[in-house]
């Protein structure tokens, strides 16, 4: 199955809850006027597109209405598509600019941070690149574990060492592996202890040095993987870490399993970080990197 009809499945939820009756409503108007926009606004809110980017939308409708660019409900069908997608902006790639570039995963527990490293992988594998994983959280209990086997069905190199261990060591010997092994990448698993974010800082602090030191010149990414059904605690778990660490990039996981797919929107508007991967389902495959234009066509078609 290809990916846009992947897409299509896992975003149904949201297409249900928030673009199917943003359909019914706008058959039903038969003018565009205030009272329509108010139920849109509310449609909006309900699947998280937050606050600020559903007044911007609705100011935005507002004024092209007033300026009589919108005479007709296919005319405000038409107007969210192109609107939403620009609010999105486009995906943006993965800067892997150096040999090995450096990819740092960030998240809390529970979020799909080891699936996410796992499809990440095999995405780039796939993209003919040579992949190194560090399984620098050793905190969680069996999270090296639930790694070795994302890194054997991806089929790429796992550097580790026991439960416990201080992740920056981890860190120096995955770099040490990854350029004896003429490696293209090296992704680093790091620990998700938002509750605590001066261990966080601390040892995210502890990594970006032996990184720094090691690999002085290389491409580098901060990825925070985020679990799309928590909604708009997602977007404060963003902001957490955003102030504890530099985020390059998101990932967005388990869209799949919610109808609040407009948190896209939000966190790119609340945050200005681009999301990079989506995440629609449990299969090795089912990540990809973000394209908005695929993302709204499988919202509005």
């Amino acid at each position: 199955m290809a990916f846009l009809d992947k897409l299509k499945a896992g975003l149904q939820k949201t297409k249900k809850a928030l673009f199917a009756p943003i359909d019914q409503m706008l058959k039903a108007f038969t003018k565009v006027d205030e009272d329509l926009l108010e139920e849109l606004e509310e449609m909006l809110i309900c699947a998280d597109v937050g606050a600020g980017a559903t007044d911007e939308i609705i100011e935005k409708l507002r004024d092209d209405i007033k300026e009589e660019k919108i005479k007709d409900a296919d005319e405000v069908r038409a107007f969210l598509k192109n609107t939403l997608k620009e609010m999105m902006g486009e995906g943006q790639p993965l800067k892997l600019d150096t040999k090995p570039s450096v990819i740092l995963v960030i998240g809390v527990n529970g979020a799909g941070k080891t699936t996410s490293i796992g499809k990440i992988s095999n995405k780039l594998r796939q993209d003919g690149k040579k992949v190194v994983v560090a399984a620098a959280d050793t905190f969680r209990a069996a999270a090296i574990d639930q790694l070795a086997v994302w890194c054997e069905r991806s089929g790429v190199d796992l550097v580790k060492q026991s439960e416990g261990s201080d992740p920056a060591a981890v860190v120096y010997d995955a770099i040490s592996y990854a350029k004896n092994k003429g490696a293209d990448v090296l992704i680093v698993d790091t620990a998700g202890r938002l509750h605590n974010k001066k261990n966080l800082m601390n040892e995210l602090e502890k990594i970006n040095r032996v990184i720094s030191r090691e690999l002085p010149d290389a491409s580098r990414e901060n990825l925070l993987v985020l679990d799309a059904t928590t909604g708009q605690n997602a977007v404060l778990q963003a902001k957490e870490f955003k102030n504890a660490a530099e985020i390059t990039g998101l990932v967005l996981n388990k869209l799949d399993g919610t109808a609040k797919g407009g948190i896209v929107l939000s966190i790119k508007r609340e945050l200005g970080i681009p999301v990079k991967f989506i995440g629609v389902g449990e299969k090795i495959d089912d990540m990809q990197p973000f394209c908005a234009e695929e993302f709204i066509s499988a919202l509005f078609e």
